[in-house]
């Protein structure tokens, strides 16, 4: 086992922990509960804390699934560790990690399996604790999403131990001193154990208005309302009979009473000792007005939105607890912004800004008086609806916020459209508890954006199991990667005018340990938005380039390749310099390599895509525009891409030979293809009568079943006649 490294700022970051009071075993802060419990449906994890690194100790904070009662070293600690790395530390399997596989929480009865940790920072910076969440089970899916969601659930527990700490900085303000002057700015009364003044300074006279001389031999509680004139005699009858203040709670809400009448928010911090025998008190009193109405602004500030001053997500889950223990009836609507990016990168973050703005007084407006609406994220809002508690009133109100956010902005001489889409969730009927409601409205949000622009869902318990389905797909992912599932078949591409083999285009299949061979459409979309992507499309291009590089040096001399890109290679690592080591390693020419991208990647660019594109252009390798024709962008694309050939949907070809239509959209894409001067290849061709009208549209090479199926290489080397005699044959 390895101890976590020491810290360097470990002196400054124990006394910005001290500011908590959580440094002690017994010390809970129950608003952190909220976040643990999030943190723990969230990741579908078993156990989540808030953990608190004191010198030698690890305290709980807030904590579920965990035996919070045990005494923790540092040193056994894996947030110890966390905090060391800075970041959000992932331990995907404890038992493989040097660091982990032999610590008594991985062997002992605790068995953690899996850790998920990232620091929680002091405001000046310092690492005084950590959120985690941990699983008895090995996890190989914790993705990029999942660590900015850690992120986000451990801001809302900074939010919350800040609000702890102005509340300690304001009574760690009324310590004492160990000795006093007169002359002290702190106001000071000294009375005996009767409660009778017998001296004060100047800072107390000024505090109360009177005159130095003017209170002694009065009571001490003169400078309090009446109201709490019995809690201060109280207070001194308790020091009085335990000759000592030590333990006792200082009263807070105190209102004290000025000379002329006025009264102020009082602080008392009470001390005692002996004085020849008699027991002597001094009180230090301050003036909180200034100081809670601080607090209150920093509470209030940690729980709005700064630009809309709406309620932020904390804020709104605050709102949500306390509605839902009155009215336990109520809707949640999720709403997330469509293309709101577009809006701040064509027309810049103060229409932007603005934007957001008039959605969120368009929101409060249709939510009505009892609504509660927030900003939770970016261009994310969300609306608490206590009257629309039936499923018919929530879609109701649902599609009224969206068409009212759909409605012409006009903001600094710009019209502005945008839309939503929206997920509900009803308590009672789907959850009676916030946190819960909020993720399944999340999760009928989420499939409301896969239904379209502007669309609204009403959560059902389904979604529910697809997420966990998700998840445990994401798991099998991680493993295929790890196992070597993913396999390579390459499909003939064919010279229609001789039918000459000219390469092949190369696509993934997964063998799957238990559902046998599937094909792309039952794991590419899952695998798309997975950060897997980046790696298994670096396998993949450098897999297809050996075996071209093969074929090639066994008589297929002009062999040439055809490899999907998934978005994904253009923004991890450098494609380009990907590229170039795979074709110098396996000996493949550029010309031989032809890259492969769809409407989707060219779109959601940024101009990262289009500058990688032009790179490799440059260098000779081919670009190859896949599914033309079905893209609403398609044709914009071909006047600022560097493509060398077109590859023609095969929805076009499928009645090019029965249907006129059809063969004038094909033969319009061929004719435009020719003027571009790029290649072209038909996809999907079925029968001989496809091919021969392709051909005589002027189409230059196609692929599909006519020719051969996509099929593993051995095959494909068979089939084709490649390494035997040096001979190919025709398809």
């Amino acid at each position: 086992m390895k101890c976590p490294p020491a810290l360097p700022d470990e002196e400054d970051r124990l006394k910005a922990l001290a500011e908590y009071g959580l440094g002690r075993g017994d010390h809970r802060l129950h608003s952190l509960d909220a976040v643990v419990q999030l943190a723990a449906r969230t990741f579908a994890a078993p156990a989540a804390a808030v953990n608190m690194i004191g010198t030698d100790l690890v305290h709980f904070a807030a904590s579920t699934g965990i035996d919070d009662d045990m005494n923790l070293d540092r040193d056994v600690s894996f947030c110890a560790h966390a905090l060391a790395q800075g970041g959000v530390m992932v331990v995907p399997d404890t038992t493989l990690d040097e660091r982990f596989h032999d610590n008594p929480l991985v062997t002992g009865p605790t068995q953690v399996r899996f850790y998920a940790g990232v620091p929680l920072r002091s405001r000046e910076g310092h690492a005084v604790g950590a959120l985690c969440v941990i699983d008895h089970q090995p996890r190989q899916d914790f993705s990029e999403e999942d660590r900015a969601h850690l992120r986000e659930l451990a801001q809302m527990a900074v939010d919350r131990l800040e609000l702890r700490r102005v509340e300690m900085t304001s009574e760690g303000n009324l310590r004492p001193y160990e000795t006093f002057a007169r002359n002290s700015p702190t106001a000071v009364t000294w009375f005996d154990e009767s409660g009778t003044i017998v001296a004060w300074n100047e800072a107390a006279a000024a505090l109360f208005g009177y005159t130095a001389d003017e209170v002694v031999g009065h009571p001490v509680e003169m400078f309090v309302v009446e109201a709490d004139r019995a809690v201060v005699r109280d207070l001194i009858g308790q020091a009085a009979a335990a000759g000592c203040v030590d333990g006792m709670t200082m009263p807070g809400g105190l209102h004290g009473l000025r000379a002329d009448g006025s009264q102020f928010q009082l602080g008392v911090s009470l001390f005692c000792w002996k004085e020849n025998g008699r027991l002597m008190f001094n009180v230090h009193l301050q003036d909180m007005t200034a100081r809670l109405l601080r607090r209150d602004e920093l509470q209030r500030l940690a729980s709005m939105d700064p630009l809309t001053e709406l309620p932020n997500r904390l804020g709104f889950y605050r709102r949500m607890e306390d509605a839902m223990l009155h009215v336990p009836e109520a809707a949640v609507f999720m709403l997330d912004l469509d293309g709101f990016k577009d809006i701040n990168d064509t027309l810049g973050h103060f229409v932007g800004d603005a934007v957001l703005c008039e959605v969120a007084r368009r929101l409060e407006w249709s939510a009505g008086a009892d609504g509660t609406v927030a900003r939770i994220g970016g261009d994310e809002f969300a609306v608490l609806a206590p009257a629309a508690t039936e499923p018919a009133s929530a879609q109701a109100l649902a599609r009224s916020l969206l068409d009212r956010i759909a409605e012409p902005i006009r903001v600094h001489g710009h019209e502005v459209r945008v839309a939503a889409s929206c997920g509900i969730a009803l308590a009672p009927l789907h959850a009676t508890e916030a946190l819960e409601l909020v993720g399944d409205a999340d999760l009928a949000l989420f499939r409301a954006k896969k239904i379209g622009r502007g669309q609204f869902f009403l959560f059902v318990p389904a979604l529910r199991l697809e997420a966990m389905s998700r998840r445990l797909y994401s798991i099998e992912l991680h493993r295929a990667v790890a196992d070597g599932q993913f396999v390579v078949f390459y499909q003939p591409l064919i010279r229609l005018r001789d039918g000459e083999l000219v390469g092949a285009e190369a696509l993934m299949r997964w063998q799957h340990p238990r559902r046998g061979l599937l094909s792309p459409a039952a794991f590419l979309p899952a695998l798309e938005g997975s950060p897997l992507a980046a790696m298994v499309g670096a396998w993949v291009l450098d897999e297809a380039c050996a075996q071209a590089a093969f074929w090639r040096r066994h008589g297929a001399g002009d062999f040439h390749i055809g490899v999907n890109l998934f978005g994904a290679q253009f923004r991890v690592d450098d494609l380009v310099s990907q590229v170039d080591c795979a074709l110098q390693r396996h000996g493949l020419p550029a010309p031989a390599l032809e890259l492969e991208i769809t409407e989707n990647i060219a779109l959601d660019s940024d101009g990262v895509v289009l500058a990688a594109l032009k790179r490799l252009h440059e260098r000779g390798v081919g670009i190859a525009f896949d599914d033309f024709g079905t893209g609403y962008a398609s044709l914009s694309l071909l006047r600022r891409y560097p493509l060398s050939r077109l590859k023609i949907d095969r929805s076009f070809v499928q009645h090019v030979h029965a249907s006129d239509r059809d063969a004038s959209v094909a033969r319009a894409i061929l004719d435009m293809a020719h003027s571009f001067g790029l290649g072209t290849t038909a996809e999907g061709i079925e029968n001989d009568a496809q091919c021969k009208r392709l051909r005589a549209f002027g189409c230059e090479n196609g692929q599909g079943h006519l020719f051969g199926q996509p099929m593993p290489a051995q095959e494909f080397s068979e089939r084709f006649g490649i390494g035997r005699d040096g001979r190919r044959a025709q398809a």
